[in-house]
This record gives structure tokens, C-alpha cells and sequence, in this order.
């Protein structure tokens, strides 16, 4: 009955968590013609999207308008409406503890939610990035418990989110969905699923090999951005400029990806993914040794960039304490207002802890708040860039003007390249 309901788009949708992965999702699927309700535990995001606003970059507050004025999108914070939906899949975040241990209670709340009005004919697929085993160990142990049996009276999949905040090439229509159920029946539906909304759909044998691509395919660019991080450092004790010899080393057809470095990880999934990995190997007895070698390398990064900033203070006869510094850019990546993860944050401490007066500009951040660290975005005018004893570039946002940001004569630590082909003696390179 429920394959019916999916290839007739007569199913009814549920998305717990509407973020950065639930909230295009939703949109997704009602674009495609079903009904869809979303669910989150924020009441200002739940009266936004019902006004018709969208809170996230990547999705048209349009798109929002549309689909609550025409019946297809629903926000609420009420989980019941569970109790009337054919399928739901779990978007909430996994973050990780200060201890570097896996935090699900985000996935272990929504379960609660859904063991109250799981039913006969409901799929439920997590696409929330996780440890291998969490889907089986978390989800399908506790429905059971309510007398349902797996790949018959419901189904179960995961399927891994793969979202890439800013990036108008590859977004969740068209970037393929790998999928994996607990049985055949779970792993069939769940496609179904996502071939009649989305696009491309790569069915795998099980939950845990979904739940590991996910994890490889971040580690993947954890690892290999601490390499290049560390050949960042390492070139710069040899007085070797690290971007030029990535741009001649891409030049082989073959056999190379070019990888670059900067002031540390952001993003909820390249800083934290890998750490769900190496946890899980070790409850099997594997050391992960690249996995935690990067993640060390990586997390210096923030330190190095600080180190260059107190060098270029102290070529103009300056110390930290008490130096004006301006950190340009506080999202992660460019062009975004993504926070999460984001090395600029820590680049702003190490700052203030040692004493300097930090501001920041972005022009996608208006406000930062981090724990007791409240702050304001300035606006980087030549005359406000003039007044600062050091500019920082962390987030090469396409909306600076960098022939102003050079024009200051203000020392400039680059941790971007933004500054490519521009050579000047106030300009440094990490």
C-alpha cells in the first residue's frame, strides 16, 4: 500500500528538523507534489516558514510562500501530526561532545516523538550523519519494542544527507541520494521515495554501509586538507610559497586533487564526521591513526594563523595586546552565513585572549554569538579598514573589495589566497 501512496505522490511526508538539510528537503518534496509537514522544535522557525519566509540561504523564501499557500508545506512544532504521516526522515543534528564522543540525543528526542505514533505502513528513514550501527542500535531496536516488524509492518533506511550550503551547482534535487534499509523491502521503498522527488537514488546492502559512505567521504577531505595544511606549514619554514606549488602540482591530469589549506575546519561535517568514525573503530579495536593525526593537524590551524597574525604585529613594532584587528569573513566558507564549525570563531578567541581588540566583517553575518561573545559585523570601508593595526582574511566572501582591503596599507594576514596574484610587503600567506 505505501509503494502505491509514494509512486502516486499520495503519501504523506513528514521531516523532523528544519535546518540546513530538513528544510530543503521539505521544499524538495513538496516541488515534487506531495504533502509534506514539517516538524521542529523552534517555534520562531515554525511561525516563519508558515508566514512564508525562509531562513536558509539555499532555499527561496518563494518556494516557502508557494507551498504553505498551496497546501503542500506545513510547519509545526506538534509531533501528533506523526500519527498521519506515511514516512518520515530525521534531520537533526549529531554533534560531538567536548570529549570527541558522538552526542545523539538529537536522533534519541525525535525517536521518543516517533515511538509515540509509529504505525502499520510507515517508513522511516535518518539522514542525520552518524556512527555505523546507529539506524539498527537506536532506531529499529526501540519500534520493534511497539510489536512492529521491520521490512513488513514498517520500514527503516538511512540515508545520508549530503548538503553543500552555498553551492548553486550540486543541491539536494540533483545530488545522488545513497540509501541502505535494514532489509530489502526497507531499501526499496525508501528509493521509491526519493526517485519520484529527487535525483539520482544509489540503493546499498545495509544501513551500516550508508552510514560509512557518509563518513568516507568526509574523512576523505579531512585527511587530505591536514596534508595540505601541513604542507602549508612546512613550505612556510622553507620560505616556499604553498599555493603556488598546488596550482602546478594541478596541473597533472591524473592522479591528483587539488586540496587547499586555511585557517582550520567549518561546516558541521568535515570537523566532526570523522570523529564518529574513529569512536566507532575503536569500540572494534581499530586506531584510526590518520583519522586523529588530521583532526590534530587541522585544529592547529586556527593557532598558526594567530601565530602569523602576532608576527605581522610585531614587523610594525606592535603586540597583540591591545592591537586593533579586523577578521574578514565569520561564515566557514564564502558567501554563506553558515556559522557552524566555523575557524574564524576560534581565530576571534585566540584574539581576545590574548588581549587584542577584535571586530569582524561579514556580509552575510550580521550578528555573532558564541557562548558569552556577543559581537557586531563593521562595515570594511576604506576609512574604517585605515583604522585597524591588522586585517585577517578568513572567509573570502565575494563581496569584499580586496584592492581596498590592500589599498589601506594595513599589514594583511591572507589564510585564503584571497590576495592571489597581489604582492605587496604587508601582505602575508599562511
Amino acid at each position: 500500500m505505501l509503494r502505491e501512496k509514494l509512486e502516486s505522490r499520495q503519501a504523506r511526508l513528514g521531516v523532523i528538523g528544519l535546518g540546513y538539510v530538513g528544510l530543503p528537503l521539505s521544499m524538495e518534496f513538496a516541488r515534487a507534489g506531495f504533502t509534506v509537514v514539517g516538524i521542529d522544535t523552534n517555534e520562531e522557525k515554525v511561525r516563519q516558514l508558515m508566514a512564508g519566509e525562509s531562513y536558509i540561504p539555499d532555499v527561496p523564501s518563494e518556494w516557502v510562500k508557494d507551498a504553505v499557500e498551496n497546501g503542500t508545506f506545513t510547519a509545526t512544532t506538534d509531533f501528533s501530526v506523526l500519527a498521519d504521516l506515511d514516512t518520515v526522515d530525521i534531520c537533526v543534528p549529531t554533534p560531538l561532545r567536548k570529549t570527541k564522543d558522538p552526542d545523539i540525543s538529537f536522533v534519541n528526542s525525535a525517536v521518543n516523538e516517533i515511538e509515540k505514533y509509529v504505525h502499520k505502513g510507515m517508513l522511516i528513514i535518518l539522514d542525520s550523519t552518524t556512527y555505523p550501527g546507529t539506524t539498527d542500535e537506536i532506531i529499529l531496536s526501540r519500534i520493534e519494542k511497539t510489536g512492529l516488524t521491520v521490512g513488513e509492518d514498517f520500514y527503516l533506511a538511512f540515508s545520508p544527507e549530503r548538503v553543500d550550503p552555498g553551492n548553486e551547482q550540486w543541491t539536494t534535487k540533483n545530488i545522488p541520494k545513497v540509501v541502505g534499509g535494514v532489509t530489502p523491502a526497507c531499501t526499496e521503498h525508501a528509493t521509491i521515495l526519493y526517485k519520484m522527488s529527487l535525483g539520482p537514488v544509489v540503493p546499498v546492502s545495509s544501513t551500516k554501509v550508508a552510514e560509512t559512505v557518509k563518513l568516507l567521504e568526509n574523512t576523505f577531505r579531512s585527511v587530505n586538507i591536514g596534508l595540505v595544511n601541513e604542507m602549508a606549514m612546512m613550505c612556510d619554514r622553507m620560505g616556499i610559497d604553498v599555493w603556488e606549488v598546488i596550482d602546478a602540482a594541478a596541473t597533472k591530469p591524473f592522479g591528483f586533487m587539488a586540496f587547499y589549506p586555511g585557517p582550520g575546519l567549518g561546516g558541521h561535517c568535515i570537523p566532526i564526521d570523522p570523529f564518529y568514525l574513529s569512536w566507532k573503530a575503536k569500540e572494534a579495536g581499530f586506531e584510526a591513526r590518520f583519522i586523529e593525526l588530521a583532526g590534530q593537524v587541522n585544529g592547529q590551524m586556527p593557532y598558526y594563523v594567530v601565530s602569523k597574525i602576532t608576527d605581522a604585529l610585531n614587523d610594525q613594532g606592535k603586540a597583540v595586546r591591545g592591537s586593533r584587528v579586523l577578521v574578514l569573513g565569520a561564515a566557514y566558507k564564502e558567501d554563506i552565513d553558515d556559522l557552524r564549525e566555523s575557524p574564524s570563531l576560534d581565530v576571534i578567541k585566540l584574539l581576545k585572549e590574548k588581549g587584542a581588540d577584535v571586530s569582524f566583517a561579514d556580509p552575510h553575518v550580521s550578528t555573532l554569538v558564541e557562548g558569552e561573545m556577543t559581537m557586531t559585523s563593521v562595515e570594511p570601508t576604506p576609512e574604517a579598514l585605515r583604522g585597524f593595526d591588522c586585517l585577517v582574511i578568513a572567509t573570502a566572501h565575494s563581496a569584499f573589495d580586496y584592492d581596498e582591503i590592500v589599498a589601506a596599507g594595513v599589514p594583511i594576514v591572507d589564510s585564503r589566497n584571497a590576495l592571489k596574484g597581489i604582492e605587496a610587503d604587508h601582505i602575508v600567506k599562511i
